[in-house]
């Protein structure tokens, strides 16, 4: 064997009895089992996020299953049956504590695919995967592996219609709703938003991760956007996931061929221009770390340069919930995610020579699928855009020393005069307090309030949750009264999250940062001119070391933990506490808090320099 992640059966008779077995329980020749392995995995949860997963892994392995033989045109290889990953859902555990596992579910997945596809020796793999974080932790898992493999989307659900109203509505208006003083109305909503199945429909993050997985390469482009009762991906799609897969295997072209250094910034700037979730710099550094580049804001694009794309060069090209009108089945009506890239392509800021999973380049995939022009309703040309900017900017400052804090500027609703805001800190020691005080005085909160949640991040939450909840109340409060109050925290946001809301604030405040300093009271200005984040009295040393001294005592007193930190009363909970690394570096989980990398290499450069032919003065080379 020249390859020890392919794992043989030997002609051992107790390794050989079971895979007979299996093989014969399977439908398929036994005479294969000394044949490299292939199989369908996916990713299931507590959601409808996941209801179509199973019929669409069956029906792929039923595919794959057909094309495996010894005859002549067949697949000589072994069939291994399908296996699943475990998730909880985002949308039903938002505001809760249990709302902690979600991101960690990232990383349950990644670990449960490392242990079937290295200890199985997969040669070859086919993924369906829905929700938020577990595609990520797939790709991650199939970029460690590094053997032929190929992603599919299972697919978004529909919006959801008021029938008294006709108003097109979604899990983010149920959220919205939340503080509403009628039960009836709440209910209302509640019955009406999320009709069938499918994960969340919006721009939020499942739909910016699945158009960044296919962007980067891992995904067909014409595979993002149908929603997931869509029948082509029980039909066409899967005979043309098993001749992916069937041609990379062939060519031996692995998932690290695929996902390179040029290939994440393409993901990277498509996901500015759909106005993608704040998710995308927690998931990407995660993504590049897997492919081998140790840190994403080194090795792949610096904060320097992801600010100047998303200020001068890349605008936001859709009218997309959550900021806009529009879902993703209403984009693949419009002609698919390939549009978006089609459109980009022309305009020069994509590098088309890079490879993807069909084995074309991702310019010769957008030709092949006939991208259309984009219709400017749904999907808006590069020339006369949706909005001139692009939609997350990262953010430095004395709060933020490591460019770690994260802005969707698309969602922003007002409340910036001259690209600025000054806002008087509300602080509150972790979630649950400011979910009590929207509840019982939501009129306590007053125009330029900046609402601080600490205690939340990777290792103090434990977990790093996102909050969708509290995010939506502020939104519907400040919509109802007029007024602008932002929100700021070491935790992250739901993709659905508006409004001037900022996260990944870090250090977070359970390892001493800046943010664990701040007071009531406190001037919080947020410049985007300068791209920072600062609390005025800590420009002042003696007050940081004052208060600093004062946290740190707490923390002493309290076993080398604050005491505001939440609960680790897991397993999977006390992994977090003590190995999750920051955001920057993807939040996951690593020993010592060291990111570990398998088999590094360097990110080598293309030369390719992203450009707006739209916008010539803004061509700058970092």
């Amino acid at each position: 064997m020249t390859n020890s992640k392919i794992v043989l059966i030997d002609r051992h008779p107790g390794r050989s009895t079971q895979t007979m077995g299996i093989a014969r329980a399977l439908g398929t020749d036994p005479d294969l089992i000394h044949e490299p392995s292939v199989g369908v995995v996916g990713t299931k949860g507590d959601s409808q996020c996941y209801l179509g997963v199973l019929d669409k892994v069956e029906a792929v392995h039923a595919r794959l299953k057909d094309r495996i033989g010894m005859g002549p045109g067949k697949l000589k290889l072994r069939l291994v049956q399908p296996e699943y990953t475990i998730a909880t859902s985002d949308g039903i555990r938002n505001g809760t504590r249990e709302m902690r596992y979600s991101l960690i579910g990232r990383e349950v997945t990644n670990d449960t695919l490392c242990e079937h596809l290295e200890a199985t020796g997969l040669a070859g793999t086919i993924a369906i995967v829905a929700c938020d974080k577990p595609p990520v932790g797939t790709l991650a898992a199939l970029l460690e592996h590094n053997q032929p493999a190929i992603i599919m989307s299972d697919g978004s659900i529909h919006p959801g219609h008021d029938p008294k109203t006709g108003e097109t509505i979604d899990l983010v208006t149920a959220y919205q709703v939340a503080g509403h003083p009628d039960a009836e109305y709440r209910n209302h909503i509640a019955c009406h938003a999320c009709p069938g199945i499918g994960s969340c429909g919006g721009m939020f993050t499942y739909n910016t991760m699945q158009t960044f997985i296919g962007v980067v390469g891992m995904q067909p482009l014409h595979m993002v956007a149908p929603p997931s009762d869509d029948p082509r991906r029980t039909g066409a799609f899967a005979d043309e996931l098993v001749g992916y897969l069937t041609n990379l295997m062939e060519k031996d072209i692995k998932p690290r061929d695929i996902v390179v250094r040029d290939s994440l910034r393409n993901a990277v700037i498509v996901a500015m221009a759909v106005g993608g979730s704040t998710n995308v710099t927690l998931h990407a550094p995660e993504i590049a770390r897997a492919a081998g580049y140790a840190d994403f804001w080194k090795d792949v694009m610096t904060p320097e340069e992801f600010n100047y794309l998303s200020q001068h060069v890349v605008p936001v090209l859709t009218d997309a919930r959550p900021y806009g009108k529009y879902s993703m089945v209403d984009i693949d009506s419009a002609g698919g995610v390939q549009v978006i890239v089609r459109e980009l392509l022309e305009a020069g800021l994509l590098n088309g020579n890079v490879l993807t999973c069909t084995g074309e380049t991702l310019a010769q995939q957008v030709e092949r699928l006939g991208a259309t022009n984009a219709d400017g309703l749904v999907v808006y040309p590069v020339e006369k855009p949706y909005k001139p900017t692009g939609g997350l900017r990262v953010l430095g400052g004395n709060l933020s020393p490591e460019f770690s804090a994260i802005l969707k500027l698309a969602g922003v609703e007002g409340g910036l005069e001259d690209n600025t805001f000054r806002g008087k800190a509300r602080v509150f020691e972790g979630e649950a307090g400011l979910l009590k005080a929207l509840d019982s005085a939501p009129e306590q909160f007053q125009n330029h309030d900046t609402v601080i949640v600490r205690y939340e991040g990777p290792s103090g939450a434990p977990g790093m949750p996102e909050m969708l909840d509290p995010t939506s109340r502020i939104t519907a409060l400040c919509r109802e009264r007029g007024i602008v109050v932002a929100l700021m925290t070491d935790a992250r946001f739901s993709g659905g999250s508006v409004g001037l809301v900022i996260g990944h604030v870090g250090p977070e405040a359970a390892l001493g940062g800046p943010i664990a300093f701040i007071q009531d009271g406190d001037e919080i200005v947020i410049d985007l001119n300068k791209n920072e984040l600062n609390c005025t009295a800590l420009n002042d040393p003696a007050t940081v070391a004052k208060r600093k001294a004062a946290w740190e005592k707490v923390v002493a007193a309290n076993g080398g933990v604050h005491p505001n930190c939440g609960k680790a009363d897991t397993r999977l909970l006390q992994r977090a506490r003590h190995t999750a690394v920051p955001a920057t570096r993807g939040g996951g989980l690593h020993p010592n808090r060291e990111v570990w990398v398998r088999e590094p290499r360097e990110a080598t450069r293309s030369g390719h320099v992203p450009k707006n032919k739209y916008r010539p003065d803004a061509s700058k080379a970092f």
